[in-house]
């Protein structure tokens, strides 16, 4: 299987925090986004962002910027659907997906999906621990995107349903403490800062 290409999905409205962009907040001297793309960047063949809006706020980055094609902010599908359209005019079979508010998500995350998917014909693979799945991260199938419109289109809205619906499969990390830890609310933000200055 070819290497995947890699979409940030930075498509969500971020109301706990007082809505704004996540993506662009700070942790110490990068933001969130820069944080995601080092880890991510590596992992993947090529890398895009999908975001809705003006795309220009995310100019520094130098990435690609895909908008929903689905309209009234439905979910991460959308971002899913975005992404696959955007490999699909590339020649790619595959797409991982990640959170942007997510900073610490594992450097391996895409070769642990590839290995959760070996076997299966059109791969489809959600990262999980123990306390269940992780449907922002995921490993995504660019032959599936015309069946993921038809769904988004007549209303599905939930991830694991879905993935499920196409015998999508896990990803199991179930290391200490949690590699998807995603940052929410103000005291998450600081949480996640107090986290990097740790690892740093």
């Amino acid at each position: 299987m070819k290497q995947p290409l890699g979409v940030i999905l930075a498509g969500g409205l971020a109301r706990r925090m007082g809505g704004g962009d996540k993506a662009l907040l700070k942790l110490g001297e990068v933001t969130l986004l820069d944080q995601v793309i080092d880890r991510l960047q590596p992992q993947v063949s090529d890398l895009a962002l999908n975001a809705n809006g003006d795309a220009t706020r995310f100019a520094q980055f130098d990435l690609p910027v895909l908008a929903d094609s689905i309209e009234g902010f439905v979910g991460p599908l959308a971002g899913v659907l975005a992404g696959l359209d955007w490999a699909a005019g590339k020649g790619a079979d595959t797409i991982v997906t990640v959170a942007a508010d997510t900073p610490f998500f594992p450097h391996d995350l895409v070769p642990r999906l590839l290995a959760a998917s070996e076997g299966q014909n059109v791969p489809l693979v959600l990262a999980a621990t123990p306390d269940g799945r992780h449907p922002t991260f995921g490993l995504w199938p660019v032959a599936r995107r015309d069946d993921l419109r038809n769904a988004l289109t007549t209303g599905l809205r939930k991830v694991v349903q879905w993935t499920d619906s196409h015998g999508g499969r896990e990803a199991l990390f179930d290391g200490a403490g949690d590699p998807f830890f995603n940052v929410n609310t103000p005291e998450d933000l600081e949480r996640a800062r107090t986290l990097r200055e740790a690892q740093t």
